[in-house]
């Protein structure tokens, strides 16, 4: 994610920070410097930073009950608005969906009950309701924002946590697609809720999460129409055949001249023998052009742990190898190991809107109803 960087690395997952997540600190210093002098202010940011590691813990939970499942979690961001976990791949089975969704909550509510116990033993009333209280203890105010992120995060509101485990019980009975696509109804109607609650009685972060929480729907239902849609496809019926390759000794000059002759932004890197050695995207030689100059070759700032798909992959399987590894095109090989075709997200939208299209052609529509199937690029 732009505008973060990396602070950590636990368990394997980096942890990353947000440079937003700064300016919130800094406002609610400011905020409670202004009521209180300096010891509100430190008060304050203690307690934000506290609140924000059980969010960070709640995100861990996400993280290892999908490693359960063998998906990996390269990085999870903290945002001003909580955490994002980025995994590599959602869970195919809806039970390990739903085991995946309630892990997150599941930490707070550990939390709340072990630091309830530690409040217990000081002999203090627990009043859900003092949170706002000069008195209050920070240990009853984590409780109960703990207890608050609990019933936060299990509203129905996708792509939240509440929401995905609504579309996982869907799932369970209808088609993924569809399941998505409900879930994801109700999350954007949600989402209008949040920003209606926000500009008319506050707060207005309620406001970011009514944006997040919409067009985090939104692009989740694309995704899932699009992996519905692209069942039973090959890599060969998407990827793009006429393509431009750089020879290894290339240097960085060679590669801007590919680039502005041509539509291509990645280019497979060629040895001598007419192997894949590698990948040269657009934004590392942008990158590379600042630092190191047009004179640069191409060996040293390619990609070379590209993973290669074969021509007769199943779609569903390259796109989760391509989001797996962060790649924006895969070289595609024949049974020869021989590059015949790049596999990119563009092609594949293209294809898609392609087939939607037919679809809902009228001819089509009308030979589909004779049992004979649009004819559909291959």
């Amino acid at each position: 994610m732009s505008w973060s960087f990396k602070i950590a690395k636990i368990l394997g997952i980096d942890v990353r920070i947000h440079v937003t997540f700064f300016l919130l600190l800094a406002w609610l210093g400011m905020l409670y410097y202004k009521a209180g002098g300096m010891p509100a202010a430190v008060e304050a940011i203690l307690f934000i930073c506290l609140v924000f590691l059980c969010v960070l813990l709640h995100e861990f939970g996400h993280a290892l009950a999908a490693r359960r499942y063998g998906i990996r979690t390269p990085d999870i961001t903290m945002l001003p608005i909580g955490g994002v976990a980025r995994l590599e791949r959602m869970p195919e089975k809806p039970s390990q969906e739903l085991v995946v969704a309630v892990a997150g909550p599941l930490v707070n509510v550990a939390i709340a009950v072990v630091l309830l116990l530690v409040f217990g033993l000081s002999g203090h009333p627990f009043d859900l309701t003092a949170i706002e209280s000069t008195g209050t203890s920070l240990t009853q105010k984590l409780i109960m924002v703990n207890l608050w992120l609990v019933a936060f995060n299990m509203l129905p509101a996708f792509p939240m946590d509440g929401g995905r485990v609504l579309r996982a019980l869907l799932a369970m009975r209808l088609p993924y697609a569809r399941a998505t696509q409900i879930a994801a109804n109700v999350g954007q109607i949600m989402a209008f809720g949040f920003g209606f609650w926000g500009l008319t009685q506050g707060p207005i972060m309620l406001v970011l999460i009514a944006v997040f929480v919409f067009f985090g729907a939104q692009s989740e239902a694309a995704h899932a129409e699009m992996k519905s849609a692209a069942s039973g496809l090959r890599v060969h019926a998407g990827m793009i055949t006429q393509f431009q390759t750089l020879p290894l000794n290339a240097d960085l000059n060679t590669a801007i001249e590919a680039l502005l002759r041509s539509s291509q932004h990645d280019f497979p890197v060629l040895g001598a023998e007419g192997e894949v050695r590698g990948l040269l995207t657009r934004d590392d030689l942008l990158v590379a052009l600042r630092k190191t100059g047009s004179g640069t070759p191409v060996r040293e700032v390619m990609r070379i742990d590209v993973p290669a798909v074969h021509e007769t992959m199943l779609f569903e399987r390259a796109m989760a190898i391509m989001q797996e590894s962060n790649c924006p095109a895969l070289p595609v090989l024949d049974g020869t190991g021989r590059l015949v075709g790049l596999f990119t997200p563009e092609n594949v939208g293209e294809l898609m809107m392609i087939r939607n299209a037919l679809a809902a052609s009228p001819r089509e529509a009308s030979r589909s109803a004779t049992s004979r199937p649009p004819p559909l690029p291959v």
